[in-house]
């Protein structure tokens, strides 16, 4: 009974610090700039808002959702394609190219910045969206080819057999047959991919110096001035960049329980 109340306790009390800093900006983005760090007689205001949005935010919006959503449709196809290559297939040196390509997730990102951006400058990345797409289609990769080689040993080798025997191109097997099965573990690797992408700065600071094609983490910064900060729409920004977020988090436990169970029963 004790050690249930410690328990209880002990998360209750994780559950407010991490909660905390969310609601608080949330409801701060919504405050006056002069009582925004006020709780006694605030006053409530859409003018942050507006504030951002008048400042051009929106174009910074545009380019991470599409940075991230073009590097998230490239890292799944790449990736299932990988996985079922890796845990369905024997070929020489399998584990090699394997532990190859897991050898990218070991290594902190700040290693990377200077290769990749001599690399991209020789090519004409910089500045650009497509060196973005590039650039976070590396980092995600590993990982995510790590998640659907798990997810997929969950699933029977049997339907490959049964549907080769059929005749089915191996191609198809992979996009008819295996891919609507995986479909939970997909979505929670690409909510991976897209949280990864959306609140990096450290590639985009050293990659983006144009401000069109900046975005959203890479401009919040720019609030932060040497003598004066725009507190309002700092809040503002935090707090919409915090909705992708959140609209991806919430039902992804969910999403992990049923491809866990899902793919205990096919077992």
């Amino acid at each position: 009974m004790i050690s249930e109340i410690a328990i209880l306790l002990l998360a209750s009390i994780l559950f407010i610090l991490t909660i905390y800093p969310t609601v608080w900006v949330f409801i701060a983005s919504f405050k006056s700039k002069e009582t925004i760090f006020s709780n006694e007689h605030a006053t409530y205001t859409l003018d942050n808002f507006r504030e951002l949005f008048e400042s051009g935010f929106g174009i910074f919006i545009y380019n991470s959702f599409y940075i991230c959503l073009i590097s998230v449709f490239i890292t799944i196809f790449a990736s299932v394609t990988s996985a079922y290559v890796f845990s369905r297939r024997k070929f020489k040196y399998k584990i090699v190219y394997f532990g190859f390509i897991m050898l990218g997730q070991t290594f902190p990102w700040i290693i990377l910045v200077t290769p990749m951006f001599i690399l991209f400058a020789k090519l004409g990345f910089l500045n650009s969206h497509i060196g973005m797409i590039f650039c976070y289609v590396a980092v995600s990769l590993p990982f995510s080819v790590y998640l659907l080689v798990g997810y997929l040993e969950s699933i029977p080798r049997e339907l490959d057999e049964a549907a080769l025997m059929d005749g089915c191109p191996p191609f198809q097997i992979i996009w008819k047959i295996i891919f609507p099965i995986m479909i939970p573990g997909i979505i929670v690797t690409a909510a991976y991919s897209f949280l990864l992408m959306w609140s990096e700065y450290l590639f985009a600071l050293a990659f983006l110096t144009k401000t069109k094609f900046k975005t959203m983490p890479l401009e919040l910064y720019a609030f932060f001035g040497e003598h004066t900060t725009e507190w309002g729409q700092v809040m503002a920004a935090s707090a919409l960049t915090t909705i992708p977020t959140l609209i991806l988090f919430l039902p992804l436990q969910k999403l992990i329980s049923e491809g866990l169970t899902a793919g205990s029963v096919k077992s």
